[in-house]
């Protein structure tokens, strides 16, 4: 158990790196739905100003400062119901099992959003930089 406790000077670089990757990884969701990079989503780009065209403005800004940990809390909490919302309007009306529904990807970024609103940036973060 001691072995285990010596990780723990190496947490807030672990959380870090959860919340840049998970970050990066949510911003190229709405990279793809705004500009069609690396390929357009399979259903088309979304209209202007229709409800998928401001989940990716989302995506892209809260993505990108999620990624350099400048406003993580209030960004993290948005995000976590961004992605509760996508789930419960776009995937559980196809089923109750989020395998089968398609929104495992939607429940996992809620809930580690969610954890980093609690939680905070970890280390690496411009947040940090004020204090």
């Amino acid at each position: 158990m001691q072995a285990l406790n010596s990780l723990n000077p190496y947490a807030p670089h672990a959380l870090a790196l959860l919340r840049i990757v998970t970050a990066l990884t949510f911003l190229t969701h709405g990279i793809q739905k705004l500009f069609g990079f690396p390929q357009p989503p399979s259903w088309g780009m979304p209209a202007a100003f229709a409800l998928t065209w401001y989940a990716a403005i989302l995506e892209v800004a809260g993505g990108a400062l999620l990624a350099i940990g400048l406003l993580s809390r209030p960004v993290a909490f948005i995000l976590s119901g961004l992605m509760a919302f996508a789930y419960w309007i776009g995937h559980a009306p196809k089923g109750f099992y989020p395998l089968l529904n398609g929104g495992e990807p939607a429940l996992l970024f809620c809930f580690i959003f969610f954890y980093l609103f609690f939680a905070g940036p970890g280390s690496f973060a411009l947040d940090n930089r004020a204090k």
